[in-house]
């Protein structure tokens, strides 16, 4: 039996990729939306705190790019994606959770920021080899027409766990008040993410290795250094390509992990309120991604169809901005919603269009690697906001100026990057992902 062209077994690979990202959104979202609370608990009560704080996603990203290579390199290219990302979502919810268990400034001092940076390290190390790892095995397991629809849905995971945690904080935070969430409820908060991280485990412990890989295995194909040859063979398409994920996860950085600070500092809006309404825009946003994915075949291919929604992302950047600054509830999830659905869209050809750019002998670490050195530059976006509305430039402006260039930095590498699936040239794009 199939469901939308995919048997049960494919179905299985697809799902094991997506309760990665779901994790994911879960823990890094998380760290989003207590940011501003755990700026008084675990940093010293200094005026930069909050700025401390978002440094963390700085510490993560770093530690994304080396364990996308480090591990991709080792285990995902060599020993199997399957093998690989059961071990890093394992290592991944532990230290994830871990965080709960920090001390406070006040017990321990500037231990406590230091260990909350070394946690952060470590989650990002094992997060960042579920990209590459995912989206191999996802795309390597269905035929080339199903891969835009597929990479959307393995790639709405994020925003899947994003939606959920929303509605843990809401929970949480009425049940056990603002003051006895900032105090205690944080912690909590934290200690979920084991949830998603058992039930990714065990869909990953029933899953079967790609075919291709498999194949690849069986043959005796796999390299011995799947980055040397990386860096040999596509050294521009991979200069490109970087240039679109720093674009867009710089954009990424600036919204959906924005938006909860910035309304967490709308005074008219309830404390409560932000759990609810971030929940609501990341809800939309789905919609963007499913959407995106499924229009992808009738655009005519991936690059063309992230060209078309990136530029409406672009044209619509300052209007939304201004509007969501409005500080009414209405205006501020209306347009943060609108927003938010746009960048979907750009996002849900991404997985597709990075496994088909790269030979199986490396895609896992390639795909790994692409991905999360652009999140090195988007890791910096709300450090750089905050810092200039700390030296008093205009948060609209400063905001809105920071989109459009990333925006126009992930429109300039789409522009010089190739072609990688057309669905007038289906076949020739099939034998690109198996090379």
């Amino acid at each position: 039996m199939e469901v939308y062209g995919l048997k049960k077994t494919e179905w299985m690979q697809v799902l094991s990729s997506w309760s990665g990202w779901v994790m994911d959104g879960y823990v890094s979202i998380t760290y989003a939306l207590v940011a501003v609370t755990i700026s008084k608990i675990l940093f010293p009560p200094i005026y930069l705190a909050l700025l401390a704080t978002v440094m963390g996603f700085i510490v993560s990203a770093v530690a994304r790019l080396v364990g996308s290579v480090v591990l991709g390199n080792f285990f995902g290219d060599k020993i199997g994606r399957k093998t690989m990302l059961t071990i890093t979502v394992l290592f991944f919810s532990i230290f994830s959770a871990s965080i709960a268990l920090i001390p406070s400034f006040s017990q321990i001092g500037l231990l406590a920021p230091a260990i909350l940076y070394v946690a952060l390290f470590m989650v990002g190390f094992f997060a960042g080899a579920e990209y590459g790892g995912g989206t191999a095995l996802a795309t390597e397991s269905v035929p080339p027409e199903r891969r835009g629809f597929v990479g959307a849905f393995v790639q709405s995971g994020f925003g899947v766990g994003y939606f959920i945690v929303s509605l843990v904080f809401f929970a949480l935070d009425s049940f056990y008040g603002q003051a006895g969430f900032q105090a205690f409820g944080w912690r909590v908060l934290f200690a979920t993410s084991i949830i998603p991280g058992i039930l990714a485990l065990v869909l990953r412990l029933f899953t079967r290795e790609s075919r291709i890989f498999t194949e690849m295995k069986n043959e005796h194909k796999v390299e011995k250094i799947p980055v040397r040859n990386m860096v040999r063979e596509v050294p521009m398409a991979l200069a490109f390509v970087i240039m679109i994920t720093a674009g867009l996860l710089f954009i990424n950085g600036a919204t959906l992990s924005f938006y909860p600070i910035v309304m967490e500092k709308f005074e008219n809006i309830p404390y409560s309120t932000v759990g609810l309404a971030i929940a609501l825009i990341n809800l939309i946003s789905l919609f963007g991604v499913w959407i995106g994915g499924m229009l992808s075949n009738r655009l005519g291919g991936r690059r063309i169809s992230m060209a078309i929604y990136s530029l409406a992302f672009l044209l619509t950047a300052y209007p939304l901005i201004y509007l969501g600054l409005s500080h009414t509830l209405f205006a501020v999830v209306a347009a943060f919603s609108v927003q938010a659905f746009i960048e979907a869209m750009i996002f849900a050809t991404l997985p597709a269009f990075l496994a088909e750019k790269f030979s199986k002998r490396y895609r896992s670490t390639a795909v790994g690697f692409a991905y999360n050195a652009g999140g090195i530059a988007a890791s910096f976006s709300t450090t750089i906001i905050l810092l200039f509305v700390a030296l008093h430039f205009s948060l609209l402006n400063i905001w809105s100026f920071i989109i459009v260039a990333a925006s126009l930095l992930m429109i300039t590498g789409i522009v010089f990057s190739s072609e990688t699936w057309s669905s007038r040239y289906s076949k020739k794009s099939d034998d690109r992902i198996t090379q």
